[in-house]
């Protein structure tokens, strides 16, 4: 049997003050945002209490983070959380609407039961992460030297709010790096044989918007892309509601250890795995259900079946030109350590993949990449 579910009600406003008007924001709010968005809620919040993303470190979010925060909050009084952010901020506010959070390895090792008693508004400012309709939270985990994904219903937003507005300033890097990362979200869960017939369509919606969005930038130019930022933001929360419902596969498993120990971000160490290990799967099973990704792939790209991942090699070079993992410091030494943190530590992704990988082919496709 296969399900399929969207839990988070989704609203779209033009505007942060249509958002924060009829959210009706005041003291019994926890916000959790970047100094950079703060403008956009200036004379807004009505004396919510505010915590800064800036205040806590830069990177990936982590454990330590996380503890660092709690100390802040723990006392607190506040009935919901509003996590205005990207990936980070929201992986952590998921945690901020528990109960009990910290020690956070213990949440994540499921010694502490996760139970919600905040309620959770979570708004994206960036094209990628999908993470506002998901029940799942990933964090460095930094005495481990790994990421982990906690994957639970008490994770679920209340409300998923869209508003474009919010991504007028992303920087081009991020742009590119966060809707990488939704079309890799599109396309690993397209080919999960965790897939339903229902997530399947949100896959290819996904990278249909996405791909085409490319497309355009590259005839056109890469400012383009302000004229479709509204297609992007809807683009990755489809992409949120397909990998939420069928998972992601050996991409994100095996950019965890790689993204943790040279403190890559999430989506570009993602693009630094992603065409090897899709074409490895092409090599190993030509004819399964890649088949139907390809022909979709080929319909966008403008090129036959056979020369998908090529072609797109070259698309998404023109949006972010392709770096090695030894651009970022890795060494052949990594291999072996990356290939049984993604073995062993990390079956919940790999149990999604298009085909099971050993170890060996685990190992091959890091060296490829290096």
């Amino acid at each position: 049997m296969k399900t399929f579910k969207i839990v988070p009600q989704i609203t779209e406003y033009s505007t942060t003050a249509e958002f924060c008007s009829d959210f009706e924001l005041g003291t019994k709010d926890l916000v959790f945002l970047s100094k950079s968005t703060e403008k956009y809620f200036e004379k807004k919040l009505n004396g919510a209490h505010v915590i800064y993303r800036g205040d806590y470190g830069k990177g990936e979010p982590t454990d330590l983070m996380v503890e660092a925060i709690y100390k802040d909050i723990k006392d607190l009084d506040y009935d919901r959380v509003i996590a205005v952010g990207g990936g980070t901020i929201i992986d952590v506010a998921k945690l901020l609407a528990l109960k009990t959070f910290s020690p956070v390895v213990d949440l994540f090792d499921k010694s502490i039961p996760a139970e919600k008693t905040k309620q959770l508004v979570i708004v994206p400012t960036t094209c990628g992460t999908g993470s506002e309709v998901t029940n799942i939270s990933i964090l460095e985990l930094t005495q481990r030297s790994t990421k982990m994904g906690l994957a639970c219903d008490a994770l679920y937003a209340d409300y998923a709010v869209l508003i474009p507005e919010l991504l007028n300033d992303l920087p081009y890097q991020f742009f590119a790096t966060s809707s990488l990362d939704a079309l890799i979200h599109a396309m690993e869960s397209y080919l999960s044989p965790k897939a339903t017939t229902f997530s399947e369509e949100f896959s290819f919606k996904a990278i249909d918007k996405i791909l085409s969005g490319y497309m355009k930038m590259v005839i056109y130019g890469k400012d383009v892309r302000f004229d479709l930022l509204n297609d992007f933001l809807v683009a990755s929360t489809y992409a949120g509601v397909a990998f939420g419902n069928a998972g992601c596969g050996y991409v994100h498993a095996m950019s965890y250890s790689f993204g943790a120990t040279y403190h890559v971000p999430h989506g570009e160490a993602n693009y630094t795995l992603f065409m090897a290990i899709f074409k490895k799967y092409q090599k190993m099973n030509p004819a399964g259900k890649i088949t139907k990704l390809n022909k979709l792939l080929s319909s966008i790209l403008g090129c036959q079946e056979t020369e998908v991942y090529d072609r797109m090699d070259k698309v998404l070079n023109e949006i972010l030109p392709l770096k090695k993992m030894s651009d970022y410091g890795a060494t052949e030494k990594d291999v072996a350590v990356f290939t049984q943190n993604t073995v062993e530590k990390q079956t919940r992704l790999t149990a999604n993949g298009y085909l099971p990988f050993d170890a060996e082919t685990v190992s091959e496709i890091y060296s490829l990449c290096l």
